[in-house]
């Protein structure tokens, strides 16, 4: 039996417990390696703690252990005899809602937690924005502290249908709620004794079983290419190659292929992987394509079916999350990175930021702030072969970057074109 692999990412509200929710899951898993345990232990005996703190098995950063806060994305590798994990967890303070966006990007699933005590908040709005933009598949409600409200059912009953209406107002369709006392362990891996009420699975269980969608592989294929390869010895001296990774969909030898955004056209007459020829190769696999063709190809092209290529285009809309300290102005020069390809643009319109609490548009904010998230049309210098982020997360997407210092200023998912 093949075990695949699950990516989610945990997000939640600074003090919501979701270090020590991902740290439970950790140790209750047996994922935690006894030296671990030993430094957690000595750590939190360090601070005067009896018990062993498992947000420190996250938190790895000596300012988030001073600070007792998550900063950076931290990223754990664990499995079960069922599945493998990649776990991304991202921090909670508003001024890194950034960072969410790093680890929810290539997530299958996000796992967002809220206190018990204080329900859904603005933070956890911003969080769940940020999944249905990026498109998780699935969302986690975890309601944690609920040793702290007597493990009530009508609390979390009434967080779990405020989340649930406001989740299923952004366009996620897959939601799940679980209640949970992360720091005694309740419903995380084992099933809770003083929440008798709850019969669905605990978190663990869930991340187990929750359907891992590949539509990577039903979508066009597309090849960015990172690197031309011509070796030029006696052995190959004729050899030609085009080396990249395979964002979505599969490539067979003798299809019909254009090179974006020059539109020019030829056939896949070999793909070769590590060393050897293959007919057909899928997504998410490194290979070096052939085309039968000596036409131009370079760094930053992409390549795809001729039947199914992209749109090329200039005029770029987008939603975008700016995750920049400094703003996004209109006229603002920047760069476009899109896959393997780097253009210049400018800002020619930000048509609306939006609002959390009630998901209306405020038009014409004429700038975007850190952790805003907004309408934006850029005009490229050069064509890029764009498709639309709903269409694919990977060729759908880009950032935009300030020329002077190369400082990431927003993550773009871009409309569709044409």
């Amino acid at each position: 039996m093949t075990i695949d692999t699950l990516r989610f990412a945990t997000a939640g509200s600074v003090d919501d417990g979701k270090s020590t929710l991902v740290g439970r899951l950790l140790h209750d898993s047996k994922a935690v390696l006894a030296d671990q345990m030993e430094a957690v232990e000595r750590a939190s005996l360090g601070r005067g703690q009896e018990a062993p703190d498992l947000a420190l098995l996250t938190d790895g950063l000596r300012a988030e252990r001073e600070q007792g806060i998550t900063i950076d994305v931290a990223y754990r590798y664990f499995a079960t005899p069922q599945r493998r994990f990649i776990l991304a967890d991202t921090p909670g303070h508003v001024q890194y809602t950034r960072n969410m966006v790093t680890g929810a990007s290539t997530a299958d699933l996000a796992v967002v937690l809220v206190d018990a005590r204080h329900g859904v908040v603005e933070q956890t709005r911003r969080h769940a924005a940020v999944a249905a933009l990026l498109r998780v598949p699935q969302v986690v409600l975890t309601v944690n502290k609920m040793d702290l409200v007597g493990y009530q059912e009508s609390v979390f009953a009434a967080i779990a249908e405020e989340f649930t209406a406001y989740a299923t107002q952004l366009g996620i369709r897959q939601i799940t709620t679980v209640p949970v006392s992360a720091l005694d362990g309740d419903n995380v891996v084992e099933p809770s004794r003083n929440m008798d009420w709850y019969g669905g699975p605990t978190v663990l269980e869930h991340l187990e079983t929750v359907p891992v969608g590949h539509r990577t592989n039903d979508e066009p294929a597309r090849i960015p290419v990172q690197y031309v390869i011509r070796p030029q010895t006696a052995e190959n001296p004729d050899y030609r190659g085009y080396a990249g990774q395979i964002t979505s969909g599969a490539l067979h030898v003798g299809e019909p292929v254009t090179v974006l955004p020059s539109g020019r056209t030829s056939t896949v007459e070999a793909i070769d992987m590590l060393g050897e020829p293959v007919d057909t190769a899928w997504a998410p696999q490194s290979v070096t394509v052939r085309l039968a063709d000596g036409i131009d190809v370079s760094r930053g092209d992409l390549i795809a079916p001729t039947a199914t290529a992209p749109t090329v285009t200039r005029e770029v809309g987008a939603t975008v999350c700016h995750v920049a300290d400094r703003p996004l102005a209109i006229g603002q020069r920047v760069l476009l990175k899109h896959t393997t390809r780097t253009v210049k643009a400018i800002v020619e319109e930000i048509p609306s930021r939006l609002a959390l609490d009630d998901l209306s548009q405020h038009p014409a904010p004429g700038e975007l702030v850190a952790n805003d998230i907004g309408r934006v049309r850029v005009r490229t210098a050069e064509p890029l072969a764009l498709d639309a982020y709903a269409d694919s997360r990977r060729t759908g997407s880009f950032l935009l970057i300030d020329p002077a210092d190369g400082t990431t200023l927003a993550a773009g998912m871009a409309d569709a074109t044409g």
